[in-house]
């Protein structure tokens, strides 16, 4: 009936932030669901940063914690997914998350053997780029299974127009729809203390930011080349660089900062959260991401709420709602594209301002309140049959 309540089932192997967007996008996309008043329940079988504040709060998803998967290849054993199969039935919707997950193709298996229909998000991992790195393999997966998982969904969800024109030729009898990921644009709202940002304190040099998981994809090596160009131009930039990585290719990275003469102005700070990473953000005049890819890229918008304007690449799949936005330049990724970017704008202070502000309105607008939460809500009442909320 239109206004009941859905029951709505999320499975995502692990909840631990160091694994990256997907576990940020599955939080905040079940809490805002359990916000909006939908009966969210989030299975797990490592809830290790599920929010503690969940456990008080008056609307928060219900974590279920599963047993982990004890079959070759992080599969469930038939019991296992007997077990499991029953947590999940008495959804209405199940959303799986990763095309290469195995238990999530045990799961949708399930799924249709009960009659449950079920949404599975790419989250990136059918764009070009992804497809490139171990095609053959990945190739093979989808020939063995693997599409057939897709094309039976009840939706592939997708969370830009440029990620679904890449993925949906993986799936050509599936149904690909387009939401973007929740985004919670309060922590950057109202003031913010530019001065509480870690790293160096504001001198006259300008501040480019990377924010990022240090990952060989993310193109800080290009980022550092790009510095250098900007320094023998005249523009002697502070490269700050927050995020975490493998410690053999921090050194790496730090090993070329020296090698082009430019270490004394890069300053490596480690994972930032929290307010200490809005100031960080507001902190500075540029943030570059110079990615080979990238989903959504919440660092992106991010960076647009604080009004700080961001330079990055067609790697980011919803790089033209970024550059619609007012707020970004999408340049080649190489470094003197990205160095002739960033400093046209570090050279026009009337123009970066606009920037910032046009892409900080952009933001606050295009993800205020629960208006995306509302869409994917719309989504499963559909696919349910359920009717609107």
């Amino acid at each position: 009936m239109p206004g009941e309540r859905l029951r709505i089932a999320h499975y995502l192997p692990r909840i631990r932030m160091e694994e990256g967007g997907v576990v940020r996008a599955v939080l905040d996309m079940t809490d805002a669901l359990a916000d909006l008043g939908e009966r969210v329940a989030l299975l797990t079988f490592d809830a290790s940063d599920v929010p503690s504040e969940w456990a008080t709060a008056e609307r928060a998803p219900e974590v279920r914690v599963i047993e982990a998967p004890r079959a070759a290849g992080e599969r469930f054993t038939r019991a296992q997914l007997e077990a499991t199969s029953r947590e999940l039935a008495s959804a209405d919707v199940v959303h799986l998350h990763a095309p290469w997950t195995l238990s999530n193709r045990q799961l949708a298996s399930a799924c249709r053997r009960r009659g449950t229909p079920y949404v599975l998000s790419v989250h990136g991992m059918l764009d070009d780029w992804s497809m490139a790195q171990r095609g053959l393999k990945k190739r093979l997966y989808l020939a063995l299974g693997g599409r057939a998982m897709l094309e039976r969904a009840a939706a592939v969800h997708c969370t830009a127009a440029f990620e679904e024109k890449q993925a949906s030729k993986w799936f050509p009898r599936g149904r690909a729809v387009t939401i973007p990921l929740v985004f919670d644009v309060t922590p950057f709202a109202g003031e913010i203390d530019a001065a509480k940002a870690p790293g160096p304190p504001r001198g006259e040099r300008p501040r480019l930011l990377f924010l990022s998981r240090l990952h060989e994809k993310k193109g800080l090596e290009r980022l550092l080349e790009a510095a250098k160009l900007l320094g023998d131009r005249g523009i002697a930039a502070d490269v700050l660089i927050a995020g975490s990585g493998e410690p053999a290719y921090v050194a790496r990275l730090e090993r070329l900062a020296r090698e082009l003469g430019i270490a004394e102005r890069t300053h490596f700070l480690g994972l930032v959260t929290g307010e200490a990473k809005a100031a960080l953000y507001a902190s500075a005049d540029v943030f570059v991401l110079p990615t080979s890819q990238e989903n959504f890229g919440f660092v992106c918008p991010e960076a647009l709420a604080c009004g700080t304007p961001v330079v990055t690449t067609r790697g980011v799949d919803i790089w033209p709602e970024l550059e619609e936005s007012g707020g970004a330049l999408i340049v080649e990724n190489a470094p003197e594209p990205i160095a002739r970017a960033v400093g046209d704008l570090l050279g026009d202070a009337d123009r970066l301002r606009e920037m910032g502000e046009r892409g900080r309105a952009w933001t606050h607008e295009r993800f205020a309140g629960d208006r995306v939460a509302r869409e994917y809500s719309a989504l499963y009442r559909e696919i349910a049959g359920r009717g609107t909320a």
